[in-house]
């Protein structure tokens, strides 16, 4: 099922979203990019001031085909969603990535078999998630001028 995802565009004009996320005491939750490959996507800008813990940490530039990763845990009880961005939309002033789930993982399954392509970013988002008070990206390549 097609959804909407509110996300923002560059100065370029380019659609971009945000890594983010980190964890608390019991809980926490990441929102994770990967490419079409599965691999970490550049951070065309890391935020290195103001109020950094479980907050937006880098901004990734979005592509047809590229994958988000949300998580969320409950004390190590994971639960998982995995979309795959299918188109983008200008909509009264607000850009969405049209996504579709295509994997999900809650009681402890995936309701398919995880490719295994995408299990770094995987593995990435649930560190993320469980990283107390997260002040830092997880998954993304970085250049030196950021």
């Amino acid at each position: 099922m097609e959804q909407r995802l509110k996300i923002e565009k560059t100065k370029k004009g380019f659609p971009a979203y945000w890594e983010a996320g980190g964890g608390r005491t019991n809980i926490g939750n990441a929102t994770i990019i990967a490419g079409i490959d599965g691999r970490a996507k550049e951070a065309i800008y890391v935020r290195r001031k103001g109020d950094l813990a479980n907050a937006h940490h880098a901004l990734v530039t979005l592509e047809v085909g590229d994958y988000i990763i949300e998580t969320n845990h409950h004390r190590e009880d994971f639960a998982i969603e995995i979309f795959r961005i299918t188109g983008f939309e200008d909509k009264e002033g607000n850009t969405h990535a049209v996504i579709e789930q295509v994997n999900c993982f809650d009681k402890g399954e995936w309701d398919a078999e995880l490719p295994a392509f995408l299990a770094a970013a995987v593995h990435a988002a649930m560190e993320k998630a469980t990283c107390y008070h997260c002040r830092e990206p997880h998954f993304v390549t970085l250049t030196d001028n950021r």
